[in-house]
């Protein structure tokens, strides 16, 4: 990335720093992420445009009530502490390289991967792609300090993930024992019936849900980290390629289906390899999470989908329409398409990113 596109992520992150992770009740603040996804595309001309409308619906960042300190375990999940957590997190990347902290609290924060709808995980893998990218500059580390802070403060486990996600090497025979593969699993998940409210309201129901635990141990992930790498890559395929057909059951959250593992794996490369593993288990537990409570019934119709762009630079195209709609969820999966389509080449993809644009409203 150039150095003037570097630069005009660090004054994005300097605006957005001063505005809290959260607005209007539960949103999440979106913007450091999008903002991030628009500079790594090539869009970094457009960002502050972007900002200007977008952080009128922001809010100030909160005050903070303690220090948070020996006793992190109480502060987990405790949104009045966004600013304690934020600044904890300061200054221990003052102190130690972003990568140290980040292999100590990566393992406590992830059992907690629902935080906010897997945002405090998506935000905290736009800062690590970021840093990995760019180097370690004090607005990209302030950026990694935000995240993994809103991870803290909305840290909340998937129902039922402690029972734990197979593991090729030792794992006991059940009844998936050669273990689904991501897409498979993916389409094997059950569904909750009452499928109203928000995400509060529908997460509890999944420990009440028939088959949800086999769903949860259905796949297997490999034991060596080329392995793992491979498998979560395919997992953040198959749930993007899936959105094409099923997005109209919930079309921003079931983003974050696909948008979550890819967060996750692109964090792989700044994790201790004994890391590897568990991350890709908590992956699958989000995106079978978010499928189970969103997904809906049947898939859309074939007439009712687009088709997608043509040509040398059809990725190009369809991240160039994100950023035109606007609206921060579909800049996201666009992102999230773009490493996809890198990866497979299917075009089916580059369409599931144009349904996003399509079902999800343009900002006003």
């Amino acid at each position: 990335m150039a150095p003037d596109a570097t630069g005009i992520l660090d004054e994005a992150y300097l605006r957005l720093h001063d505005t809290g992770p959260e607005f209007d009740g539960w949103l999440s603040n979106h913007g450091p992420m999008a903002a991030e996804a628009m500079v790594r595309r090539g869009h970094a001309e457009t960002v502050h445009r972007w900002l200007d409308v977008y952080v009128r619906r922001l809010e100030d960042f909160p005050r903070g009530t303690s220090p948070v300190g020996a006793d992190w375990r109480e502060a987990l999940g405790d949104p009045r502490r966004v600013a304690d957590w934020t600044a904890y997190f300061r200054r221990e990347l003052a102190d130690q390289p972003w990568r140290q902290v980040l292999d100590t609290w990566w393992p406590r924060l992830l059992p907690g991967v629902a935080a906010a709808a897997t945002h405090g995980v998506i935000r905290t893998g736009h800062a690590v792609r970021a840093l990995m990218a760019d180097g370690s500059d004090p607005a990209h580390v302030t950026e990694l300090a935000h995240g993994l802070a809103y991870w803290a403060v909305r840290w909340q486990p998937v129902p039922g993930a402690e029972t734990g996600v197979s593991f090729s090497s030792g794992a006991a025979p059940g009844p998936h024992a050669e273990g689904l593969a991501p897409a498979a699993a993916l389409a094997a998940v059950p569904r909750i019936a009452d499928q109203t409210g928000g995400i509060r309201e529908r997460l509890p129901r999944l420990a009440r849900l028939a088959g949800w635990v086999g769903a949860l141990t259905a796949p297997q992930i490999p034991p060596s980290p080329e392995e793992v790498s491979s498998w979560l890559a395919r997992l953040a395929d198959a749930a993007a390629l899936r959105y094409l057909e099923h997005a109209h059951g919930n079309p921003v959250m079931l983003v974050h289906s696909a948008t979550a593992p890819t967060a996750i794996a692109r964090t792989l490369p700044a994790l201790s390899y004994d890391l590897w593993a568990p991350s890709a288990a908590a992956a699958w537990a989000a995106a079978a999470a978010l499928t189970a409570i969103y997904a809906p019934a049947d898939p859309a119709r074939h007439d009712a989908l687009p088709d997608p762009p043509s040509g040398p630079r059809a990725a190009e195209e369809m991240f160039a329409r994100a950023v035109e709609h606007g609206d921060e969820h579909v800049i996201k999966f666009a992102d999230t398409a773009a490493d996809v389509y890198a990866r497979t080449g299917k075009p089916a993809v580059l369409a599931a990113a144009v349904r996003a644009a399509q079902l999800i409203p343009r900002p006003s």
